[in-house]
C-alpha cells in the first residue's frame, strides 16, 4: 500500500528549528520527485519545496529561501525538511506529496496526511 508519513512537527518558539520527515513505503521513492506543501487556516495551500528523485535538484519558495532545506535518504526512503529561524507565519500543517515523476516540474499526485508546526512569538 503506498504511504507517505509526515513526522517531526510540533510547537517551537520563534527562531527555533524543526526537522520534518517523510517516510515513503508502498513504491520505489528513489523514482519519485518529492515536494512540501503548508497550509496555514484560513489560507491556500502553498508548495514550499521539492526535491528531485535522485536529490540533485531543489527549489525553493521564497518564503523560505535561505531558512529551511530540503534533503533525501534514498535508502531509508525518507526527505527531510530542515526549518531553521522559524517564525510566526511559517505555523501551518506541512504535508509532503509524491510527484508523477522524478521532476520537481511534474504535478503530484499523493499526499500523507500533514504533521502540524505551531511557531509561537
Amino acid at each position: 500500500q503506498l504511504r507517505l508519513v509526515e513526522s517531526g512537527g510540533g510547537l517551537v518558539q520563534s527562531g527555533g528549528s524543526l526537522r520534518l520527515s517523510c517516510a515513503a513505503s508502498g513504491f520505489r521513492s528513489d523514482s519519485y520527485a518529492i515536494g512540501w506543501f503548508r497550509q496555514a487556516p484560513g489560507r491556500e495551500r502553498e508548495g514550499i519545496s521539492c526535491i528531485s528523485s535522485s536529490g540533485g535538484s531543489t527549489n525553493y519558495a521564497d518564503s523560505v529561501k535561505g531558512r529551511f532545506t530540503i534533503s533525501r535518504d534514498n535508502a531509508k526512503s525518507t526527505v527531510y525538511l530542515q526549518m531553521n529561524s522559524l517564525k510566526p507565519e511559517d505555523t501551518a500543517d506541512y504535508y509532503c506529496a509524491r510527484g508523477v515523476g522524478p521532476s520537481c516540474h511534474d504535478a503530484y499526485n499523493y499526499w500523507g496526511q500533514g504533521t502540524q508546526v505551531t511557531v509561537s512569538s
